[in-house]
């Protein structure tokens, strides 16, 4: 029996509740059987991230509290030490497609993601491979036509956790309390 995995990609710096009420949502309501988180390995719009190895482990603290359906996959790492260059999104499909072959991979994107799609690398190709699994997303209009989740998730960024941070600010509430012990064991965002 093959098994359906959605690919929930993403900078997550740092990964956010709303990151994990996605995962959540996503396993409860849709015909999937994991959710594998996918930290860019450097982003292919030249955003500034956190080290590669503190965004995979903020990723597994995230996703521990959610269960065995939720893993966090470096297949970005891999796929870079291969082909080199930046993070884009067909080349881990292909590379998941020769790695395990006996599944089908679904693509886990936020409603803001498809006003960016016509950015991305061969984006037609990646729907074909990977069909989108399209998450509302508080503030976020989606596009026309754009099929959509029935729950859009709120209106939490990185950018704010990122902010807040950096203010000195408390980001309680916006990360969960294993990521933000590790934000501030590694100093990370100040």
């Amino acid at each position: 029996m093959a098994t359906t995995v959605a690919l929930f990609g993403g900078s997550f710096n740092p990964p956010h509740v709303a990151h994990a009420l996605v995962a959540l949502y996503v396993l409860e309501t849709t015909p999937i059987d994991a959710v594998w988180l996918v930290p860019t390995w450097r982003h292919a719009f030249g955003k500034d991230l956190a080290p590669y190895d503190d965004r995979v482990a903020m990723c597994e603290l995230a996703a521990g509290v959610l269960g065995e359906r939720v893993a966090v996959s470096r297949v970005e790492e891999d796929v870079a030490r291969v082909r080199g260059g930046d993070s884009r999104t067909l080349f881990t499909l292909e590379h998941l497609a020769v790695t395990h072959p006996a599944h089908h991979f679904r693509l886990l994107v936020g409603a803001d993601i498809l006003g960016e799609a016509a950015k991305w690398h061969r984006w037609d190709e990646v729907c074909r491979r990977a069909p989108p699994i399209v998450v509302g997303r508080g503030g976020v209009a989606a596009p026309v036509g754009a099929v959509v989740t029935e729950l859009a998730m709120p209106a939490v960024s990185s950018t704010e956790v990122r902010r807040r941070l950096a203010a000195g600010e408390d980001a309680a509430g916006l990360v969960s309390r294993p990521v933000l012990g590790y934000i501030d064991r590694r100093g990370l965002y100040r």
